[in-house]
C-alpha cells in the first residue's frame, strides 16, 4: 500500500514539475520575440534563466548577510567560526545551485537526454569550475594586473558566463546521439 503511495505521489510531483517548467518556459518565451533576430532561442532562455537566479542569488545574500545574521560573526562552534558574508554565502550557494539546475534542466536545456544524476554532477563540475576562474581571475587581474576590483569582476563574469553555456550546453546537458539512427 505505501508504495502504490509512494507511486502516486512520486507521479503527482512529476506533473506539478512539468506544469512549473511549461508555466516558466512560455513566460521567458513570452519576451523573445524582439530578441529573436539577435539570439537564439536557447542562449536567449539560458540568460534569463541564468540572469534570474543571479537576482535570487543577491536578494537571498543581502536577507541572509542584512537581516538572518545581521553582519556579525557566525558561531558555530567554540572553535569554529564564520564572517557573515561567507556563511551567507554557504547557506545561499545551495539554494541557487539547485535552483539555477532545475531551470537550466528544465527551461534552458530541456531537450537533453541525459540521466538527470548525471546532468546534475557535471553541472556541479561546471559551477565549481566557475568558482575557481572567479576566484583566480579576481587575484590575476586585481592583484597582479592591479585593475579595479568591479571591473575585473564583470570581465570575468562575462567569461564565465560564456563557458558555463558552451560547458552546459556540450557537457551537462547535451543531447545524445540516438544509436539507432
Amino acid at each position: 500500500m505505501t508504495q502504490i503511495v509512494s507511486q502516486k505521489n512520486s507521479t503527482q510531483i512529476f506533473t506539478l514539475n512539468k506544469k512549473i517548467a511549461a508555466f516558466v518556459t512560455r513566460v521567458v518565451d513570452f519576451f523573445y520575440p524582439p530578441f529573436q533576430k539577435f539570439v537564439p532561442l536557447q542562449v536567449f532562455r539560458y540568460a534569463v534563466t541564468g540572469g534570474g537566479n543571479v537576482c535570487l542569488d543577491w536578494i537571498l545574500y543581502f536577507i541572509f548577510y542584512n537581516f538572518i545574521f545581521r553582519k556579525e560573526i557566525v558561531q558555530v562552534t567554540s572553535q569554529l567560526a564564520f564572517t557573515p558574508h561567507i556563511a551567507s554565502f554557504f547557506i545561499v550557494f545551495p539554494i541557487t545551485f539547485f535552483t539555477g539546475f532545475w531551470l537550466a534542466k528544465y527551461v534552458s536545456f530541456s531537450n537533453s537526454n541525459i540521466r538527470g544524476r548525471v546532468q546534475l554532477f557535471r553541472y556541479l563540475t561546471v559551477v565549481l569550475f566557475n568558482i575557481l576562474l572567479n576566484y583566480f581571475g579576481l587575484k590575476l587581474l586585481v592583484e597582479v594586473c592591479h585593475l579595479y576590483p568591479t571591473p575585473s569582476k564583470m570581465c570575468i563574469t562575462v567569461i564565465a558566463t560564456l563557458i558555463s553555456f558552451v560547458a552546459q550546453k556540450y557537457y551537462s546537458f547535451k543531447v545524445k546521439e540516438d544509436p539507432k539512427n
